[in-house]
């Protein structure tokens, strides 16, 4: 439908009684899932009209009738995926809105407080999280009755990616090694894992237990980072970030990089292919990841045709850092 000027106007069940050339009660019971108490040409009648108008019921009146909405809620951790997180999503996105839902970003909040008023507010189908739930928020989720359901996958993810970077590490030489986080606890969400799987390579390795460096992305904490080591250390980055902040600080103090100091990043995000020497990182599949994310969620959303969730695969690209 039109407005006199041309723009496109949204079809109400009123349009659709006209349409139909039956009582808006009766149209309003039959979109309402009631097409059982009347005849089933008259049903028809009302769901033809409605699919010729391009009628969509209104969000208010479909969360009175479930008592949710066709939210999925997906919280975000306060941490670094670069233009990752818009590739990881799109998909997921997509997908959902072919099934009628609508996926909406959200950060967390340390309080828990603020996920029970936005379960209150939007009365969400479901949450995501890229990050467990913690005891408060399950507590949260089951008293409003929302399914909750994170990315974790069998086995720990993070772990692999410390494991990784430090193996990478010890094979290129390096016998003395650093574990950097991002010093605001918020945008490290998965740094303990990788720490822990760090020190389990060195202790594996019979290598003393990592150094371990808290900075923000700037060179001032990078500066003071690198007074914690020597040269001879190789150190596995939180992420790209990291790894470049500690590289500028590291060429303004006139080290040698890979030979006074090593580093890997994670991610594998467009500004490390064009760092000199270029980073040392870790990438994975974004299709995989997003393939992940969905999976899980329509796991829990009940969906019949759910698949099972693949394998990200993590993998070095080599560069000159160590």
């Amino acid at each position: 439908m039109t407005k006199d000027g041309g723009e496109e106007m949204a079809a109400t069940s009123a349009d659709v009684a006209r349409h139909a050339g039956l009582s808006r009660a009766t149209v309003s019971q039959v979109l309402n899932g009631h097409a059982h108490r009347f005849a089933p040409e008259t049903a028809q009648r009302v769901l033809r009209a409605a699919e010729e108008l391009g009628y969509e019921p209104s969000v208010a009146g479909r969360m009175l009738r479930r008592g949710s909405s066709d939210f999925v809620i997906a919280l975000i951790p306060h941490t670094t995926f670069g233009t990752n997180l818009q590739d990881i999503f799109d998909t997921v996105t997509d997908v959902l809105a072919q099934r009628g839902l609508t996926l909406v970003l959200r950060l967390s909040a340390a309080s828990s407080t603020t996920l029970d008023r936005l379960l209150a507010g939007m009365q969400p189908r479901a949450v995501l999280s890229l990050q467990p739930f913690s005891e408060a928020e399950r507590r949260i989720l089951d008293e409003r009755g929302v399914p909750g359901f994170d990315t974790t996958t069998d086995g720990d993810l993070n772990a692999d990616i410390g494991r990784l970077q430090a193996q990478h590490l010890v094979a290129r030489g390096y016998r003395r090694l650093a574990f950097a986080h991002l010093r605001d606890s918020r945008q490290d969400p998965y740094g303990a894992s990788r720490e822990e799987a760090v020190a389990q390579v060195c202790a594996a390795a019979g290598l003393p237990a990592p150094t371990v460096l808290g900075l923000g992305i700037n060179l001032d904490d990078a500066t003071q980072a690198l007074d914690a080591l020597a040269p001879g250390y190789g150190v596995a980055c939180y992420n790209d970030d990291v790894a470049i902040t500690l590289l500028t600080a590291a060429g303004q103090r006139g080290w040698n990089v890979p030979t006074d100091l090593g580093l890997i990043g994670m991610d594998n995000i467009p500004l490390s292919g064009v760092t000199a020497p270029r980073l040392t990182t870790i990438e994975y599949e974004l299709s995989a990841v997003a393939q992940n994310v969905l999976a899980i969620a329509l796991q829990a959303l009940g969906q019949d045709d759910a698949p099972t969730p693949p394998p990200i695969d993590l993998r070095i690209v080599a560069g000159g850092t160590a």
